[in-house]
């Protein structure tokens, strides 16, 4: 754990999702199977908390998001945040869609790996935090729907119009925000919107497994392949080719590269210390 936390204890209980943590793997259930775990306002809130809270203690090494029940999640609650939102003025709705792109932020931010297990929908909102993940593993059920215009609004909601494109091209993009059709995991798999796809009903064991091999492994320098690969998105290739130099002159002083040369000179499995 870091000795900089902050003055913030740790959450024992989190009101709008199931959290299970086992050595070093922290599973997060969007728990609403009811509603197809409808986002409220305060599941967005639980999100951007609990990131921060697992990115300042340093004791989550990889992250799964599930959806308990018949899908992912199917974006926001149509009364308790759509009907909600009818009534708010420009401030209110500014802090509230600013809250939203807090969560992807906070994905995209945390210092360990995110592994989305999709089943069945993932719509709206919901595709958008499958999309921040840094793995998308999926069922042939699911289904990812952008549907941001088809409820009058812009299709570039929560960092999409800037995500996606990086992870299936302008054009599979443009055509997936504008229209707000479902991609079925057959499609989604070809264009690069899913990382692994499984057999029927095994995506949420296979995200498991990706979790436990990424969080047994060396968790520095997963964290510091996320960092760049977020940052240089925007960058030029000489101030990348910098960053990379600086990363990996600083890697070369840890623990776990100095650990490595001794496993294979001992002819053994590393012993990964994340440090």
């Amino acid at each position: 754990m870091s000795p900089f936390t902050g003055s913030a204890s740790r959450t024992d209980e989190w009101q709008h999702l199931r959290v299970e943590r086992a050595d070093g793997v922290v599973t997060v259930t969007l728990d609403r199977p009811e509603k197809l775990n409808a986002l409220t306002f305060g599941a967005y809130a639980d999100l951007r908390d609990l990131l921060a809270e697992l990115s300042r203690e340093r004791s989550a090494r990889a992250l799964v998001l599930a959806g308990e029940g018949r899908g992912f999640c199917s974006g926001g609650d149509v009364e308790e945040i759509i009907g909600a939102t009818l009534e708010l003025d420009t401030a209110e709705l500014l802090d509230f869609n600013r809250m939203t792109g807090q969560v992807v932020r906070a994905v995209r931010e945390a210092p360990f790996p995110v592994v989305a297990a999709v089943h069945g929908a993932a719509a709206g909102a919901g595709a958008v935090l499958a999309l921040a993940a840094d793995f998308r593993v999926a069922d042939p059920s699911a289904r990812f729907s952008y549907l941001f215009t088809r409820v009058g609004l812009s299709g570039g909601d929560m960092g999409a119009a800037y995500l996606l494109p990086r992870v299936v091209g302008l054009g599979h993009a443009t055509r997936i925000l504008m229209l707000g059709s479902a991609v079925e995991a057959a499609e989604a798999e070809r264009i690069g919107l899913i990382s692994q796809l499984t057999a029927p009903g095994e995506a949420d064991s296979a995200a498991g497994l990706l979790a436990r091999r990424l969080a047994d492994g060396p968790a520095l320098a997963h964290a510091q392949t996320k960092a760049l690969l977020t940052a240089e998105l925007g960058m030029p290739l000489p101030a990348a080719l910098e960053l990379d130099a600086s990363t990996q002159a600083l890697l070369m002083n840890s623990a776990d590269y100095a650990e490595f040369h001794a496993s294979f000179t001992e002819k053994r499995r590393p012993r990964w210390q994340g440090r």
